[in-house]
């Protein structure tokens, strides 16, 4: 008997899309969280793939409202430990699922400020600054791998940043550029080595998204020099694992948001306008643009043994 020469190397399938606003309400104070979840599950067979067999599936719609029931049983405290609730619960009640992954992107939101400066109590605005993402992936026999992440986090600076002493050869058109403007949209994704007692997933956040924009921008008053965007990233990825033992390795990618100078010299008859010191014009150009990713891990220490 022949038999046939295929073989389904991945699957996995789930809900995504579940949005939820989790409302806990504690006295007059009252705590907000917007999510988008998205949970994948892989089955021990592929029997529901070959012969059409259901009778393995966790349906979809089950998926979506399992999220539901344990956002009202257990609350929700921070998206990475709601996602881990998730993909705990799907291995521990299904012995068929090998692998469990959730995937969470929350939305930014902040209190409002009263007149007086004070936090209000149960009214939000929403503070599209960065959209927080994070990952739980929880494979039979093994330990939760938890990630987090920041997107669309835009930002900008008019001066400290360089460029200069790179490849000249025959393709080369880019002047150096000893002071220019700086824009990118960062997006970072860090896995953490440690789940103790100690790791608190939002300080972790919070402390990870100051770290890029103290990187990035500096002191208020002078600023901080960048002569790459590559050395900024390093700069950056080096202070997270210094800040949070917890975090094993960050990956963060900074596209060139580019911004060049508009050409006036074609303008002479319009007096004054090459001396004008009202300020510079630029045209943002989207594309192409520059590309600069990098991961950074914890080296392994070698015994001295």
């Amino acid at each position: 008997m022949v038999q046939e020469g295929f073989k389904i190397l991945e699957s996995e399938y789930g809900k995504g899309g579940v949005k939820i606003l989790h409302v806990s309400k504690r006295g007059a104070v009252h705590t907000i969280q917007e999510l988008e979840v998205e949970s994948l599950l892989t089955l021990a067979t592929s029997q529901d793939y070959e012969r059409g067999d259901n009778s393995d599936i966790i349906a979809t719609d089950t998926q979506k409202n399992t999220i539901y029931v344990l956002a009202k049983q257990h609350g929700i405290a921070s998206p990475e430990e709601f996602g881990l609730l998730l993909a705990t619960h799907f291995i521990s009640k299904y012995p068929w699922v090998v692998k469990a992954k959730v995937t969470i992107t929350a939305h930014p939101w902040e209190r409002i400020v009263d007149t007086q400066g004070r936090a209000h109590n149960h009214a939000f605005v929403s503070t599209p600054v960065a959209v927080r993402v994070a990952k739980i992936e929880y494979a039979r026999g093994g330990r939760p791998i938890v990630s987090a992440g920041i997107r669309e986090l835009r930002v900008l600076k008019t001066t400290q940043s360089a460029f200069t002493n790179f490849v000249s050869d025959e393709f080369r058109t880019l002047p150096d550029m000893d002071d220019r403007t700086f824009s990118t949209v960062v997006t970072a994704d860090w896995i953490y080595g440690s789940l103790d007692s100690t790791l608190d997933f939002d300080a972790a956040h919070a402390k990870v998204l100051a770290t890029v924009l103290e990187v990035f921008a500096g002191p208020a008053d002078k600023g901080i020099f960048s002569p790459s965007v590559q050395h900024s990233q390093h700069l950056t990825q080096r202070l997270v694992l210094e800040r949070i033992p917890q975090v094993e390795q960050i990956a963060i990618s900074m596209p060139n948001v580019h911004y060049f100078n508009v050409d006036f010299s074609k303008f002479t008859r319009i007096p004054g306008l090459k001396d004008s010191t009202a300020g510079e014009v630029y045209g943002p150009v989207d594309k192409p643009s520059g590309q600069i990713k990098s991961t950074l891990g914890r080296a392994e220490l070698k015994s001295s043994l």
